[in-house]
Formats: C-alpha cells, sequence, structure tokens
C-alpha cells in the first residue's frame, strides 16, 4: 500500500513540477524518498538494469548506450537529464513503474554517481555496470581514488557483470578482486600517446596486487594508459575490445577491427564510444544495429557544441570542476585547433554536491599548457576569477592576456570584441546556461 503511494504521489508531483515549469528530475524524488528510503528495493525491475558509473564520461557513454538500445527495439528507461544522484534515480524509476512497482520496460539504464551505487543498489543489484574511470575527483568530497572505488565495489556481490575501462589500473584491479565476470576495454597506443607520464602526480601508480610500482607502454593521460606490474601478472592486457587507429581530425576509431565515428574529436569521445560499444555488444546487440548508431546515426556529443556569430566561432566545453584530468583535455584540446583564440575560463559554485569551497585542485591542474602563442585572451569570469587569474599567473602566462570581467552580462560581447575568430568556453555546468542564453540574444539580435 505505501509502495502504491510513493509512485502515485512521486508521478502528481512530477506533472505538477511540469505544469508550472520547474525542474521535474530531482524534486520528486526527494519527497518520495524520504518517506520510505527503501523504496527502490520494493520494485520489480526489468531483465537488464544497467548502471553507469565513473569520475567522468557516464553521460554521454550512457547516451550513446541508450540509443544504441532503443535502435535494437528495447523499450528503454534512462535519465536523459543527467541528474544521478539517489534522488533524480528514484523520480526516474517510480515514475515509470505502475501501481504495483513492476517497471514497464525492457531495460532500465542508469547514469548514477559513484557514491550513490550504494544507495539504489543495496539490496536489488545490476545485470551490468559500467566503469568510465577512477581519478581524483571531488577530493573535498570523495576523497582518494581508492575510496572512490570502495565506494563502488562495496555495492556489488559478484552476480553483476562489469565492463570496465581496462586502461585505468585503479578500476582494472576489479580484476584480482572482483568475484564476478569482468570485461574490459581500452585504447591502443595514438600519435598523441606520451612515452612518459606528463603529469607531475598520477592517481595510480602502484600494482595494487603486490604493490610493485607500474611500468608503463605508453600514457594517454594521467594514469591512463598501457601498464604492467614487473613483478606479477597484473596488467592492462589481454582486453576483450581492444580500439585502434584513433584518427581524431576524421572521427573514427576502429573497434575489433571495424570503423566506427565517434561524435567529437577529442580523447574522451573514444572512450565514450568503446565503453557503449562494450557494453551493447556484452549483451548481445548486433554489428548491423552498432554501425547504425555509431555510424549512420551518431548521437551528437553532449559537450563541444559550436555556434557560429558573424566571423567568429564559439565552442562551448565543459570541464568537470573538481576534475584536473577532465580540465587536461580540454585544454590539450584547445592548444591542439589552429588558429588564434580567445579562452573564457571560470565559476560560480565548486559543486552541487555541497557548500564548502576547495580550490586547492587548481593547482593539479595543468594550466601551463595555456601559455600557448596561439591563445591571445583568457577571460576569467565567475566568483573565484580572481582565484583562477591567480593560478594562471603562477602558471607564468602574461598578466597582458588575462582579463578580468565583473559584470556576467559582459562575457559574451567582451570575447566578441577580441580579434581571434575562435572563442573556447572551458566552464563547468554554473555558466553554462548563462553563456548559452547570451549566445541565443546576441544571434536574435543579429539576425
Amino acid at each position: 500500500m505505501l509502495r502504491a503511494f510513493q509512485i502515485e504521489l512521486n508521478k502528481l508531483i512530477t506533472w505538477v513540477c511540469k505544469l508550472f515549469g520547474y525542474n521535474s528530475t530531482v524534486f520528486p524524488g526527494s519527497i518520495t524518498y524520504n518517506i520510505r528510503q527503501n523504496i527502490l528495493t520494493k520494485i520489480k525491475y526489468p531483465k537488464y538494469v544497467i548502471g553507469v558509473t565513473g569520475s567522468s564520461g557516464k553521460g554521454t557513454t550512457t547516451d550513446l548506450i541508450a540509443t544504441t538500445l532503443k535502435k535494437a527495439g528495447l523499450n528503454v528507461v534512462y535519465n536523459a537529464s543527467g541528474s544521478n544522484g539517489i534522488r533524480a534515480i528514484t523520480t526516474t524509476i517510480l515514475n515509470n513503474c505502475n501501481i504495483f512497482g513492476k517497471m514497464k520496460c525492457d531495460v532500465l539504464l542508469l547514469e548514477i554517481d559513484e557514491r550513490h551505487l550504494h544507495l539504489a543498489f543495496n539490496k536489488n543489484k545490476m545485470t551490468h555496470l559500467v566503469i568510465t574511470n577512477i581519478t581524483r575527483d571531488q577530493p573535498a568530497r570523495n576523497g582518494s581514488p581508492d575510496s572512490i572505488y570502495e565506494y563502488i565495489f562495496k555495492t556489488l556481490d559478484g552476480s553483476t557483470t562489469l565492463v570496465v575501462n581496462g586502461d585505468d589500473p585503479t578500476v582494472s584491479k576489479c580484476k584480482l578482486l572482483y568475484p564476478g565476470k569482468v570485461i574490459t576495454y581500452g585504447l591502443e597506443k595514438t600519435k598523441d600517446s606520451y612515452e612518459t607520464s606528463n603529469f607531475l602526480s598520477v592517481d595510480s601508480a602502484y600494482c595494487p596486487g603486490c604493490h610493485t610500482k607500474l611500468k608503463y607502454n605508453f600514457y594517454h593521460y594521467g594514469h591512463i594508459g598501457d601498464y604492467k606490474c614487473p613483478n606479477c601478472k597484473f596488467s592492462r592486457n589481454p582486453l576483450d575490445f581492444c580500439a585502434t587507429h584513433l584518427n581524431l581530425d576524421e572521427k573514427t576509431i576502429k573497434i575489433n577491427n571495424k570503423t566506427f565515428r565517434i561524435n567529437k574529436n577529442i580523447l574522451y569521445a573514444a572512450y565514450n564510444t568503446l565503453g557503449a560499444y562494450s557494453l551493447c555488444k556484452t549483451i548481445g546487440i548486433s554489428d548491423e544495429i552498432l554501425d547504425d548508431t555509431l555510424n549512420k546515426n551518431i548521437k551528437e556529443a553532449k559537450r563541444g557544441h559550436e555556434y557560429k556569430i558573424k566571423d567568429k566561432t564559439i565552442t562551448m566545453l565543459e570541464s568537470k570542476n573538481e576534475n584536473c584530468l577532465s580540465y587536461f583535455q580540454s585544454i590539450k584540446y584547445i592548444v591542439d585547433q589552429d588558429g588564434d583564440k580567445t579562452v573564457i575560463l571560470g565559476f560560480d559554485n565548486v559543486s552541487r554536491r555541497y557548500k564548502f569551497n576547495d580550490l586547492s585542485w587548481l593547482y593539479d591542474v595543468d594550466f601551463e599548457m595555456l601559455n600557448d602563442n596561439s591563445i591571445k585572451k583568457i577571460i576569467c569570469i565567475g566568483r573565484f576569477k580572481y582565484d583562477v587569474a591567480n593560478r594562471l599567473k603562477y602558471a607564468s602566462i602574461p598578466e597582458n592576456k588575462i582579463i578580468l570581467i565583473n559584470d556576467i552580462k559582459d562575457i559574451l560581447s567582451t570575447a566578441l570584441n577580441e580579434k581571434a575568430k575562435n572563442i573556447y568556453t572551458m566552464v563547468c555546468f554554473d555558466m553554462t546556461a548563462i553563456i548559452k542564453n547570451q549566445i541565443k540574444e546576441i544571434s536574435n539580435e543579429n539576425n
């Protein structure tokens, strides 16, 4: 009786939120979850319950999986909004149940926060779990990568099939410890791979089995690459799904000798596609379906949208705060592009999850890469613009390249007045909507 009440209440609150134009992804679940927090253990789940978690990349990977499974004719329920905490997940699940608690779908697919896995699946278990990576992410909240690993694996009992990024040794240690089935995927050496680490500090350097320092054949970034313990059998290889011939200019990659497109010419897009492919093949999706969704009707990247205003091109890269590897990939992408550039950088809030503002992670980010001749101006925005500018000065970036914006309304107009034809925004969630609205307003004025 209480289960039916929570389900119907969740649907009612969602309807009211939509009626008045409010966000309906989190609030309904906040109410129903607090009535009885074990409500998700009372649900009758479909044949496939698939989770996607990790420090970064889980949103786009989830979208690619959802698109492919739908093309295969499966009825898929997933949190398309990207809200991945327990209350948003509660909203998604209860809104797709009948009054008896049975989900009306073939697949429940959830992008899910690493620390909320155990809240959603403390009794009921996933059939499959994709782990994209485990890196130093939100350290004030998550602690070390080893702590994140423990949060994930305390949820699992061996009944879940894991599909994991084998290039990440922090994730791959599950091959030594996890009693269930583990499927691995990874990316072979590319023209941009490094022979030695390009980071002053890495998140994983020692074998999880014998604690000997790992030897690397190459690094993609951070601690992600081809590693092997010189003292025991722990290594990245063999991989179940191996990607080769990455061509970022043509946005193509080969996976098990078949060519697929990626939806953005940036390294993390290759990993997103590879993770989605590996999960879909693991549950039996045909090559024809994968070819259709990953080649012919490829889903647009969630990040990295381009906009044209007169003779300027604006590329929006969302960089995840408190994650130095996310920033690294964005910075490298910007530096590698042709032409002169203006970069917009900053944020108003460090995190959505908590109120305190730790800024020590700014010194883990390799902002020194921005000290490049092609970058003519860096515009610092948001409440922490002085902290960001100070970090740039420590990176030896000349002061005459740094512009501080006090009025948020001036962000885009300032960038458009600079000579560089290419504008890159490297911002987090809180600034994305603001800049998009300014782009829309200016575009409407020009039309």
